[in-house]
């Protein structure tokens, strides 16, 4: 393999883990895997990929082309989009192009990317002297087991004297027609398919007769033919020095293929999946700077660093596998989704492990004390021991918020490190009769944990209780009749006012502003076709409404939890009046923040817990907000949680409904000339304005279908879970809203991590932090800069590229443990150039001062987006636009200096740091 890559006869593209999905993504995690990918390469091999090779993404992110210009790429390459896009594009000859995927990093983040003809990656198959395929020499594979006889399905002609002639006439011809498409005499010709290559010897033994051919009459053919790798194509297309139109930032989502097959079913396809791999990829946040901490603070600790850093990557190594573009898109098989679920539990429970075990460690608390995880699961109540709860705040930035708890009696009472009584509710719990939800006002400096102990009445003050009200069960269809009954409830910042008539949202009034909106939601089902006789299906991939949703609710029940801390509303959607059992649940709560505590955030948050299932066949299930906002159908979501993208309402000829389904990864908007209401997701979901004012998220779905593909495939989704997605709603001005947007999708993203313990016997001894806590130095940032990571990676190449080449040809490049010392350091702007007259501005940042905590920084090397090159010798292809016809090299960012680092908008810089020895 050496060998083979010098010789340029190999060459690995992308070189992440897997070839990443684009639409239901986010950015932490495409990084994350591109990052692990990049570093084993270049530790095992000195390589470096610098060509992406995106063929089987479904739609295009704007997000990806920066990623792949940060990481030090030449040239970008995708195929699908959508089917009258390319057709348009193929015919201008308009594939090939400069694209600013980023407004705010414009042309020095561009990239020349190359969408694939209509061809798209495999091998065009049909040959006019044969009925069988052409070019599949082996034939399609046959996986587990190989036919005895070694006779594969499909096994095309061998090319013999024959046909030899034929064959080469068919293979000029089509090379001819795509040339036509483009505008340079270099034609990218794929060889081959998914799944093909398995015997290689017979592809090439009949390859070869075919290219020497072509190649020793290629006077009378016209063309000649070379076997190559993505970058030759690229270098070759880059000598012949054209000037290339620019894309701006507009991404390619969503896709169709086909006049009614729009892929954008799998924004939502198994979202109990989509869910876990977000949870996996916060905890693996959390305990990546955890640790980090806990190694530049503690070098005489007691735990082996190892065996940690093997905890770590099976977390790294189980997220990053879950973004392959049929992996967290719900488009696998269920054994594999299982396999992505087991790997994904089991680097989750490790990480726990390794969490517990630095507290454990840190506080060397006594062996009865003992900790036990169980992160993000609701600790079990015991009533007769005291618990304690240790929440750690894994964002640069202070964050007030609740954590809850679950505990098995109301008379409760919450104690911090020094005694204090903390702020807490307790409250009869949604999940089950006997227990409750203590919910915790926890206020925590950046990167810092806390421990709170809870303990059963003994007469001292409590936790305030919040008491229910329940209102009776309404039937929907007369309501209209009837005249409204309204009750408001009421925080900081909103007046939420419902109807008891029909016990249904009403309106919100945004008390700043004094400005309300009118508010309502309802869940619809969308009825879709499963037999492929009847016309276009759903299936994994695909969304195919046959009609307007349906309301699926004819009767509302409603129960009020309030208390001094939060007012939770349940409302339960039933079929009809006399149902038994909801199908439908919202829990909204609206949060109080007492005196003395900063409530920016969770006051301007209505927090909607959803609980939806199990659905019946062939029903795709929408939460629809309708409101009176004037918003013209104009919807925005995001890119990756990286970027804002407008979506004007387009009216097509079919599938209109499928059509404007957008992902919405973390964040979506719509808002007319004033008021602006924003959905901030814990997972992707499939999102889109099918009404003026009008916002619906898809929040479920259950398939059956019977095209043979998906059969054969088990790909029918065929999902009967029970699903328990959040989303944080947020209404006001614009400028209210662009200041708290971003900083509280990130809260939702990396809520506190929460760890149990129980101490038993004697009073606990909760010290006063010890010495060399957390809590000394916190790292802290300005809310438009977020600590995107801060890792030790372990990876054992040097940073000096001659010195790594020469450890790998010496073969000294995997020995030795790995390196603790290098830690990883990322920090992304926020906003984009205009967005804010405050928060997009540049920003100076200090290294030196805000790592202070975890020791003194000697040394500071900045990097490449996944660390493989020195920024200062990264110098990619610079292809020549109307805008810059100059073609020269370029390079990033001013190196920094001084540990001093100014990063402008959406910027994500990444650094080595190195501490002073202890």
């Amino acid at each position: 393999v050496h060998q083979l890559l010098q010789e340029g006869r190999l060459e690995f593209v992308i070189g992440g883990q897997v070839m990443h999905d684009e639409a239901v993504t986010l950015i932490d995690d495409q990084i994350l895997q591109l990052t692990e990918g990049h570093g084993f390469l270049y530790e095992t091999f000195g390589f470096r990929p610098q060509f992406s090779w995106h063929v089987d993404p479904f739609g295009a992110s704007a997000t990806t082309p920066t990623l792949f210009a940060l990481a030090g790429f030449n040239a970008h390459l995708i195929s699908r989009i959508d089917y009258d896009l390319k057709a348009d594009m193929q015919k201008n000859k308009k594939l090939q192009f400069v694209w600013q995927g980023s407004p705010s990093l414009s042309e020095r983040q561009e990239i020349f990317t190359h969408v694939m003809d209509e061809y798209s990656y495999c091998t065009p198959s049909q040959l006019p002297f044969s009925n069988r395929s052409g070019f599949f020499w082996n034939g399609f594979a046959t996986f587990p087991d190989p036919p005895k006889d070694g006779v594969y399905p499909n096994m095309s002609l061998p090319v013999t004297d024959a046909n030899l002639h034929l064959y080469a006439q068919t293979m000029v011809a089509n090379i001819k027609e795509r040339a036509a498409w483009f505008r340079t005499g270099d034609v990218l010709w794929p060889w081959g398919c998914d799944k093909q290559f398995f015997n290689a010897s017979v592809q090439y033994s009949n390859m070869d007769l075919l290219v020497d051919y072509i190649n020793k009459h290629s006077d009378e053919f016209g063309v000649t033919v070379q076997y190559a790798t993505v970058s030759d194509y690229f270098q070759a297309v880059y000598s012949r020095n054209l000037t290339w139109e620019i894309r701006d930032s507009q991404d390619f989502l969503p896709y169709s293929s086909e006049p009614f097959q729009a892929w954008t079913g799998f924004y939502t396809s198994r979202s109990t999946l989509k869910g876990i791999a977000r949870r996996a990829s916060s905890l693996l946040y959390a305990g990546e700077s955890f640790f980090t901490q806990y190694v530049r603070k503690h070098p005489e600790g007691s735990i082996c660093k190892c065996k940690a850093l093997k905890q770590l990557q099976s977390l790294r190594w189980a997220v990053s596998e879950v973004q392959h573009h049929d992996g967290i898109t719900g488009t696998e098989s269920p054994k594999v989704k299982d396999m992505y679920l087991n790997n994904l539990m089991y680097g989750m429970f490790n990480v726990k492990k390794l969490m517990a075990s630095i507290i454990f460690d840190i506080n060397n608390a006594k062996k009865n004390g003992e900790v036990y995880s169980s992160v993000y699961t609701k600790g079990s109540g015991k009533p007769d021991v005291d618990q304690y709860v240790v929440v750690y705040n894994p964002l640069a930035w202070n964050i007030t918020t609740f954590v809850t708890v679950s505990v098995s009696n109301e008379a409760m009472s919450v104690y911090d490190e020094l005694g204090r009584s903390v702020p807490a509710q307790v409250q009869s719990s949604v999940e089950s009769q006997s227990t409750y939800d203590l919910y915790i006002l926890v206020a925590i400096s950046g990167l810092s944990y806390r421990k709170y102990s809870i303990k059963p009445l003994n007469g001292k003050q409590s936790a305030f209780i919040g008491r229910s009200i329940k209102y009776k069960r309404r039937d929907l269809t007369g309501a209209d009749q009837r005249s409204q009954q309204l009750f408001p409830v009421v925080n900081n910042c909103y007046q939420i006012v419902f109807d008891q008539n029909t016990n249904l949202m009403h309106s919100i009034t945004e008390r700043e502003t004094n400005q309300t909106v009118q508010f309502t939601q309802e869940f619809l089902e969308y009825h879709v076709n499963g037999d492929t006789k009847k016309g276009p299906i759903s299936d994994n991939y695909l969304f195919g409404p046959n009609a307007s949703a349906v309301p699926v609710s004819k009767a509302v029940g409603l129960e009020v939890m309030s208390g001094n801390l939060m007012t939770e509303i349940r409302q339960y959607f039933y079929s009809n009046v006399t149902s038994q059992d909801y199908i439908y649940a919202v829990y909204t709560r609206l949060y109080s923040v007492p005196e003395g505590y900063d409530g920016k955030l969770l006051c301007h948050r209505i927090e909607q817990e959803y609980s939806v299932g199990p659905l019946e066949f062939n029903r795709e299930a929408v939460l629809r907000t309708s409101t009176n906002l004037n918003t013209r159908q104009l919807l925005y979501t995001d890119n990756n949680g990286y970027q804002m993208q407008k979506r004007p309402f387009k009216a097509y000829v079919n599938n209109t409904v499928a059509r404007n389904y957008y992902p919405m990864v973390q964040t979506a908007y719509i808002e007319d000339d004033t008021t602006r209401l924003i959905l901030l997701a814990e997972r992707a979901h499939g999102v889109s304005s099918q009404g003026n004012g009008q916002v619906e998220v898809m929040l479920h779905r259950r398939l059956w279908n019977n095209l043979q593909w998906d059969l054969n495939n088990n790909l029918t989704l065929n999902d009967s879970s029970v699903v328990r997605p959040v989303i944080w709603l947020m209404l006001g001005t614009k400028a209210v809203t662009n200041t708290l947007y971003q900083t509280s999708a990130l809260a939702l993203e990396h809520r506190p991590v929460v760890m149990f313990g129980a101490l038993s016997g004697d009073k606990p001894k909760l010290p006063g932090q010890p010495q060399n806590s957390v809590h000394d130095s916190p790292v802290a940032l300005p809310p438009n800069l977020h600590l995107q990571t801060l890792s030790i990676p372990g990876w054992r190449y040097s940073s000096n590229h001659a010195e790594q080449v020469l450890s790998i040809r010496m073969g000294k490049q995997k020995q030795g443990d790995a390196d603790f010392s290098r830690v990883l350091l990322r920090i992304r702007h926020l906003y984009e150039v205009g967005e804010s007259p405050v928060l997009s501005q540049p920003v100076t940042v200090d290294l030196k001062s805000l790592l202070k905590g975890l020791g003194s920084v000697v040394a500071v090397e900045e990097r490449s987006l996944t660390g493989t090159w020195d920024v200062n010798t990264l110098e990619r292809w610079k292809w020549k636009t109307a805008q810059y016809p100059g073609k020269s090299f370029f390079n990033s960012t001013e190196a920094s200096d001084d540990f001093i680092v100014t990063v402008h908008p959406k910027e994500i810089r990444t650094f080595f740091v190195y501490f002073q020895v202890q």
